[in-house]
Formats: structure tokens, C-alpha cells, sequence
């Protein structure tokens, strides 16, 4: 018997399928996922998946996957048709360091059948490259925001756009703000409405409630 049962039913429950967390999971046990995957002709997608964690793959299972380093993210099976792709979500990353979970979330949302543009590098720092993207931001249904160090762009989009802002807090920063415990706060006490916050680091939540928000709409 093996000591994972994959969770097939999940989507049908929640309407998000069932993710593969890889950072505690060995390489045979990630193998042995991904074979039954391709087994039962199933999609599943695979988070925290390191560079040298894919790399120690068996080739073949290598082969059977759409990898991306810089998120972590990879899945088997084929993604929805080209041209399939639902819009309505957009992600803003305050600085490229950001762009780990600001693409995982992106990547997640893919997977899940939507296209969502990245706005990357428009932290509070340069308030005027925000302002410059602004338009298209409020062109989108739900902003996903992933911000470092102390956070203020959550307060600030949700200061601007009528959509709701899912607040990424992200582990980057240093002394006070290291470890991304100083965002958190502050998306959680945020004065703006509608700012809604997820996990330090956690793409792929923001993704998931974002999915949902639009699916019921």
C-alpha cells in the first residue's frame, strides 16, 4: 500500500483540484505521485517542487512534467486549449523579488484555466510606477498583491482599485521585516477595505481564493 492517497474528488468538492506540496515529500514519493497521476490519465499540479529536487527526478518522470524554477511549480497533463483561458485576475509584485511567489501564483492560476498577467516592480518605493500601471490593475475583477519588507502596498491598491486585493505577504526583508511576519501585520490591519490576507509566502492560496471568487461571480 502506499503511504499517499490522492484526493481525485476535491475538485469536484471545492472547485480547486488537489495540489502536491513537494518540500516535505522525498523523490520517490514525488515519483511514485506523479506515476499514478499519468496512470490514471490525471492532471495534478506540484508546488515547492526545488530545482535540485526535480533534477534528482528519474528521467521520465522529468519528462512528463511542465516545470518553472523560479516559482517551484510543476504539473503533468495537458493545460485547458489555447485561446481557453478565463481573464478577470491580475497580480502585482512590489519588487522582482517578489516574482517567486508572485509566479506561483500565476502558474496556479494556469494550471486552474486562467490567464493572469503579472505587473511586476511597482512597489510603494516608485509610487509612480504604480500609478503608471493603474489603469490596467483596475481593469482586473480580483488583484492578487505579493509585497515584502513592510507590506504598505496592500493598503495602498486597496486605497485605488474597487476590486478586492488578496494580500501575499512575502518573506523578503530584513531586521524587522525579515521573514515577512512585518507584511503580515500589516495587510492585517490594513485600513483600506477589502484587503484579504493569505499565509506569508503562500502564491498558491492566493491563487485558489481567487479562482473561487471568479468562479462564483
Amino acid at each position: 500500500m502506499s503511504d499517499f492517497v490522492i484526493d481525485w474528488g476535491r475538485e469536484g468538492r471545492t472547485g480547486v483540484p488537489e495540489a502536491v506540496l513537494c518540500a516535505s515529500k522525498s523523490v520517490a514519493q514525488v515519483e511514485a505521485i506523479l506515476k499514478e497521476a499519468a496512470m490514471a490519465g490525471r492532471r495534478l499540479l506540484f508546488t515547492r517542487l526545488e530545482p535540485a529536487a526535480f533534477e534528482a527526478l528519474a528521467p521520465e518522470c522529468r519528462a512528463m512534467l511542465d516545470y518553472d524554477s523560479l516559482s517551484r511549480t510543476a504539473w503533468c497533463g495537458a493545460l485547458p486549449p489555447a485561446g481557453a483561458a478565463r481573464d478577470g485576475i491580475g497580480i502585482v509584485a512590489a519588487g522582482t523579488s517578489d516574482l517567486p511567489v508572485a509566479r506561483e501564483a500565476a502558474r496556479t492560476l494556469e494550471f486552474l484555466g486562467f490567464s493572469a498577467p503579472v505587473v511586476a516592480d511597482v512597489g510603494v518605493a516608485g509610487l509612480w510606477r504604480l500609478m503608471r500601471r493603474l489603469e490596467e490593475i483596475r481593469g482586473w475583477r480580483v488583484v492578487i498583491a505579493t509585497a515584502g519588507m513592510e507590506g504598505a502596498l496592500f493598503s495602498v491598491l486597496a486605497g485605488l482599485v474597487d476590486s478586492p486585493v488578496i494580500a501575499v505577504p512575502t518573506s523578503v526583508g530584513y531586521g524587522v521585516a525579515a521573514g515577512g511576519t512585518a507584511a503580515l501585520h500589516t495587510a492585517l490591519a490594513s485600513c483600506a477595505p477589502g484587503v484579504l490576507a493569505v499565509n506569508i509566502d503562500n502564491g498558491f492560496g492566493a491563487a485558489a481564493a481567487a479562482a473561487k471568487m471568479l468562479n462564483k461571480m
